[in-house]
C-alpha cells in the first residue's frame, strides 16, 4: 500500500465487467478511496436493442462488486449524450458509405469526456477504468500511454483520442497483467463476475446484430455489384452503406472457386465493386489518408514528420505495420513500407512508436 494513495480519490468505471472490477480491487488495495460508477448510456428497445442490452444486469453485477469489495457505488446516467454523440455519429458514418468506430468516439466522447468531467466535479483527483493499457509518466511529468502487456487484449488502438491532460488523470490497472490473470485476481478478490465472459459489442451497446441495427435507420437502396476486373454485374446488394472494404460474407454470390471480397465502393452511384480473392490489387493501399490527426503530445508532431521509426494499425488487433507520417500543407496521410489490405473510410489508424500509443486519425 502507497500512502501517498491515501489522500487521493479514484472513481473507477465499472462496466460489470471483470477487467474493470479487479481495476477497482487493486486500487483499493493500494490505499486510494475508490467509488465505484457504472455509466448508464443504453436502455429502451429503441432500433430492437433492448434483448441485446442488458443493462440492468451489467449495473446489479458493478453494484455487486462494490459492495463485495467495500467501496461505495454510484451510477451516472449519460444517455442522452450518448445517442447525440455516438449512436448519430455512427448512423452519419454508416449514411456516407464509411465504416466508423462507435467505441473510439464512446471513449472520447463519453469515459474520458463526460465521466472524467462528473468524477472531477465530485472531487475525484482520477478515474481508472478496465482498459488494457499502460500509463508511464516521463521525467518531466508528461504521461505516456503504451500498449498492454497482454497482446491479445490490448485497447490502445481504442484510447489514441486522448488529450495529455485526460491521460494524466487516468489510470489503467490491468494494463501490466495478462488476461489469465486478472480472472485469478478476481477469484482471489471473490469477486461476484469472476467468471462473466468478456462482452464482444459496441460499446455500451452490447452483441448486437450491426445489419439489422443500420437497418431500422437507414433505408434499403438496390444496386449492382459489379466485378472490377471483368466489369461485369455479379449480383445485386441493398445499399453501399452496408458493406465495408475487404469483406467476404453476406455478399449473395457463390459458386465461386475464388471468393469474391468487396475491393470498393462507388457511393455516389451505390455499386459495389468486387473481386477475387483475399489480398486483390484494387483494395491494397500503401499511403492512406487521414483526416482529424490527434497527437496524445501534440508538441511532438514536428518531430514525429522526420521519423522513421513509426508504424501504425488501420484497425483492432492488426499488427502495426512500419510507415511514416506525412503533412502536405494542412493535409496528412501514413505511408506504410508495405501496401496495406482494405483500408476503410471512417476507421481509424493509430500510430505507434514501439509499444507508445502516439495518437492518430480517421482513414479518409
Amino acid at each position: 500500500m502507497n500512502s501517498e494513495n491515501n489522500n487521493k480519490t479514484v472513481f473507477v468505471g465499472l462496466s460489470g465487467g471483470v477487467d474493470s472490477a479487479v481495476s477497482a480491487s487493486l486500487l483499493k488495495e493500494q490505499g486510494f478511496t475508490v467509488v465505484g460508477v457504472f455509466m448508464k448510456n443504453w436502455s429502451g428497445d429503441d432500433y430492437g436493442l433492448q434483448a441485446d442490452c442488458p443493462w440492468e444486469t451489467d449495473q446489479a453485477d458493478a453494484e455487486a462488486v462494490c459492495k463485495q469489495i467495500g467501496i461505495e457505488f454510484r451510477s451516472f446516467n449519460f444517455e442522452k449524450e450518448y445517442r447525440d454523440k455516438v449512436v448519430e455519429y455512427f448512423f452519419n458514418e454508416y449514411s456516407k458509405g464509411r465504416t466508423p468506430n462507435p467505441d473510439v468516439m464512446c471513449n472520447k466522447e463519453i469515459k474520458f469526456k463526460l465521466f472524467l468531467e462528473k468524477a472531477k466535479d465530485l472531487g475525484a483527483d482520477l478515474i481508472a477504468t478496465g482498459h488494457y493499457a499502460i500509463r508511464i509518466d516521463d521525467s518531466n511529468g508528461n504521461p505516456h500511454m503504451y500498449k498492454g502487456v497482454d497482446n491479445n487484449k490490448d485497447q490502445t488502438y481504442f484510447l489514441y483520442n486522448l488529450t495529455k491532460e485526460q491521460l494524466s488523470r487516468t489510470l489503467f490497472p490491468v494494463g501490466g497483467l495478462q488476461k489469465p490473470e486478472v480472472r485469478k485476481l478476481a477469484e482471489k478478490f471473490n469477486l461476484p463476475n469472476a467468471k462473466k465472459p468478456d462482452s464482444q459489442g459496441i460499446c455500451f451497446i452490447g452483441e448486437i446484430n450491426v445489419l439489422q441495427f443500420l437497418m431500422k435507420r437507414i433505408p434499403e437502396k438496390d444496386g449492382d455489384i459489379i466485378d472490377i476486373d471483368t466489369k461485369l454485374k455479379v449480383g445485386t446488394h441493398k445499399g453501399v452503406f452496408f458493406h465495408t472494404i475487404g469483406q467476404r460474407g453476406g455478399l449473395g454470390i457463390g459458386g465461386q472457386e475464388t471468393p469474391y471480397y468487396v475491393v470498393d465502393k462507388d457511393i455516389e452511384n451505390n455499386i459495389l465493386y468486387v473481386g477475387h480473392g483475399h489480398d486483390h490489387s484494387a483494395m491494397l493501399k500503401q499511403q492512406i489518408e487521414l483526416e482529424n490527426l490527434h497527437l496524445i503530445n501534440p508538441d511532438i508532431e514536428d518531430s514525429l514528420l522526420d521519423d522513421n521509426s513509426l508504424s501504425a494499425s488501420i484497425r483492432y488487433r492488426h499488427k502495426p505495420e512500419e510507415g511514416m507520417l506525412i503533412k502536405e500543407g494542412n493535409s496528412y496521410s501514413f505511408k506504410f513500407k508495405k501496401a496495406q489490405r482494405a483500408p476503410s473510410s471512417g476507421q481509424s489508424l493509430v500510430i505507434y512508436r514501439d509499444n507508445e500509443c502516439l495518437g492518430g486519425g480517421v482513414i479518409k
